[in-house]
């Protein structure tokens, strides 16, 4: 297990307010101690007598032991948002559940402090025959409302729920976001002292979330309330939490400071991306040209991307990585290599369908390394995408070309540099946006409009020569 220790003190006017240098005077309200959880798992089940007295002599039990969490210690403090992040199946939910005491340890303890609200499975206990106002009143009794304080909350949480206009429809009528955002908008009205999330920070469309974010920065910023967060939106983590742990297999990896905990994450994710590809370009090996990875075909049946440089990286580096590719005939191949951001969404850039410096004319097996500088680049997480690509019968152009070779998940880094920003993609650490005086930006405007000028003075002569040349 990592312990993180670098401080990441928030910036906060409210000293009340629990960040990661005050969080040990405030008392423990959640002690998780030593805690491990296992299922028990079907596998060969007894038909008769007979079969079962042989699965008896044989040590064959008819299940097995899978286990979820492994020897689970950590405490969380008054006032903490606390994050916990881990890959799917890592032991998260089940934890939260046994934080819940839906679940219950089959070792170790869980001690609570104070009343717990879980906001696991957000719309348990709606019924789709009743409609939204009916099913408003059905989930406050759920949470320990009477009608009478059901009554003095509606109209807010309607307002909230922005479903106005459909509370006397039926639920079984509503989208399932909709659904999500009515669930939502009663459960916040729960009055607890420990706020268990999992994964309902992305309920709702944009503006419902604009909404969610505001209330979650006020419960934030109350001394009094505590939150425990499972989530895989590192940026969220980053935004709310005072500390952080990541739960890998079932285990605690890494406890403490935000930033390092969610480098950890990030970390091992790209670790599990590389030995992913690895595995895959290994049985693409293995296979010959029986089988063709990527969307191959016998015009090529090897593309294969991997990164020569560290997962984690910063802006003062450089990435470099390789492309490994085999085509069996002469043939007019161009390498195409795009860059996709992960986190915000869409290709960063790409090198085109037909760069001449990528063009690919030597038949055979082929290794071609290439280096990229991330000095324009704010921290995120970036994966190549890589393709051979031929053009069509035709005129050759550049929007006929048709890839052959496609590893659309070639190889993924991350960005973790202090002084950038989480949000924008390209940084201003060039300059790019900087300050001019007034005569500078005068001067500029007449060099643009005397630029103009002489473009349009040019093509007006040109088609005075090309109309005299037809006359």
């Amino acid at each position: 297990m990592t312990q993180a220790t670098d401080h990441n003190t928030d910036a906060v006017e409210n000293g009340d307010v629990v960040t990661i240098d005050n969080y040990m005077d405030k008392p423990v309200v959640l002690d998780v101690e030593h805690v491990d959880k296992w299922f028990k798992l079907p596998t060969e089940q007894a038909t008769g007598l007979k079969q079962a007295f042989i699965n008896w002599t044989k040590g064959i039990k008819g299940f097995k032991k899978q286990q979820v969490l492994k020897d689970v210690t950590f405490q969380v403090h008054q006032g903490e948002f606390f994050g916990i992040v881990g890959r799917n199946g890592g032991g998260k939910s089940t934890l939260l559940k046994i934080i819940s005491q839906i679940y219950y340890p089959n070792r170790g303890s869980v001690n609570v402090t104070g009343k717990l609200v879980p906001f696991i499975e957000l719309g348990v206990g709606f019924n789709p025959e009743l409609t939204g106002r009916e099913n408003v009143y059905l989930n406050g009794a759920l949470l320990g409302f009477t009608p009478e304080e059901v009554d003095a909350m509606y109209d807010d949480i309607v307002e909230f729920a922005e479903l106005g206009e459909f509370m006397d429809q039926k639920l079984k009528n509503y989208s399932s976001g909709m659904q999500v955002r009515l669930a939502f908008s009663v459960a916040i009205k729960a009055q607890g002292d420990i706020l268990v999330l999992d994964e309902v920070l992305a309920v709702g469309d944009e503006a419902f979330q604009r909404k969610c974010d505001d209330y979650f920065t006020k419960v934030r910023q109350d001394p009094t309330k505590t939150v425990i967060l499972v989530t895989h939106d590192m940026s969220a983590i980053k935004r709310y939490c005072t500390r952080a742990m990541f739960i890998k297999d079932g285990e605690v990896a890494a406890i403490g400071d935000r930033e390092t905990v969610s480098e950890s994450y990030t970390l091992a994710n790209l670790e599990a991306i590389d030995q992913e590809n690895e595995e895959k370009a290994r049985k693409a090996l293995e296979a010959g040209h029986e089988e063709y990875p990527n969307g191959l075909n016998e015009r090529c049946p090897l593309l294969r991307t991997y990164g020569v440089s560290p997962l984690m990286l910063t802006s003062a580096d450089t990435f470099r990585f390789a492309v490994e590719y085999q085509f069996d005939e002469t043939d007019d191949f161009y390498l195409a290599i795009a860059l996709h951001d992960v986190r915000r969404g869409g290709i960063t850039f790409d090198t085109g369908a037909r760069n001449p410096q990528m063009h690919m004319t030597k038949p055979g097996h082929h290794t071609v390394y290439f280096e990229m500088p991330l000095d324009l680049f704010n921290n995120g997480e970036f994966r190549l995408i890589t393709s051979l690509r031929t053009p069509t019968p035709g005129d050759g152009k550049m929007t006929d070309a048709v890839a052959v070779a496609l590893d659309d998940n070639a190889c993924t880094f991350a960005i973790r540099d202090p002084r950038n920003s989480n949000y924008a993609l390209i940084n201003n650490r060039a300059l790019y946006i900087k300050p001019i005086s007034e005569e500078e930006a005068e001067d500029a405007a007449a060099e643009q409009k005397a630029a103009r000028k002489e473009t349009a003075d040019t093509a007006a002569d040109a088609n005075t020569v090309f109309e005299s040349g037809q006359a």
